[in-house]
């Protein structure tokens, strides 16, 4: 683990959803939140806020919402979850167990980050819309330094769409926007490498053919 170079860190950054109930040390919790803070911005505003929720009465309210949200997701899937290209019908269904798993136990993970954005006026919806491009890279920095750190993390926003809720729950202002729950301990399964198409699919060199 400590001799991860980046690249290791990102071909290897798997979405561990199946995460340990064993608390994970505040101080790593503070070093993930100080690495998405090394992310850029637009206009260098700054404007990413990061809230670590391990309070159980909190995370069952979190639970709750995201239930809400995977029943609405997934639920015409469950029993034929389909395939893709890339991906065949058993390991998207072992994906989408991993999905419902989290949601059943959402409430025991050690920690649950939510990253916001602090427009500093009232936040509407083309604000909320145009905010995720300073809020993500933090994510993905969070992401990679939970990987390097031996923890699991996988983002989700099933449990944001009800946006009043949200807010109520974790008492935002209303200059707050929440974009992405990213539960966070230890994984129950092992890392490996992501499987991802290949770069010769997915990139061209000046125009698209």
């Amino acid at each position: 683990m400590a001799d991860m170079d980046l690249f290791d860190v990102m071909y290897h950054c798997r979405a561990m959803r199946k995460l340990d109930s064993k608390p994970v040390p505040e101080e790593l919790l503070i070093k993930l939140i100080d690495a998405a803070n090394q992310a850029p911005s637009g206009s260098n505003m700054q404007g990413g806020r990061w809230l670590v929720v391990r309070d159980p009465a909190v995370k069952q309210e979190l639970a709750t919402l995201n239930r809400q949200g995977v029943e609405a997701y997934i639920g015409p899937m469950k029993d034929n979850p389909g395939s893709l290209p890339h991906q065949d019908e058993d390991k998207r269904r072992r994906m989408m167990y991993s999905v419902l798993w989290q949601m059943e136990h959402m409430h025991e993970i050690p920690a649950l980050v939510i990253a916001c954005m602090d427009f500093g006026v009232k936040v509407d919806d083309n604000m909320a819309a145009r905010g995720g491009g300073s809020i993500w890279p933090g994510i993905q920095n969070l992401l990679l330094a939970a990987r390097a750190l031996g923890l699991g993390a996988a983002p989700t926003t099933l449990a944001l769409g009800n946006r009043e809720a949200v807010a109520k729950t974790l008492n935002l202002p209303d200059t707050m926007s929440a974009f992405c729950l990213i539960p966070v301990g230890y994984p129950l399964g092992n890392f490996g490498p992501v499987t991802r198409k290949p770069t010769t699919e997915i990139m061209r060199f000046d125009r698209w053919s």
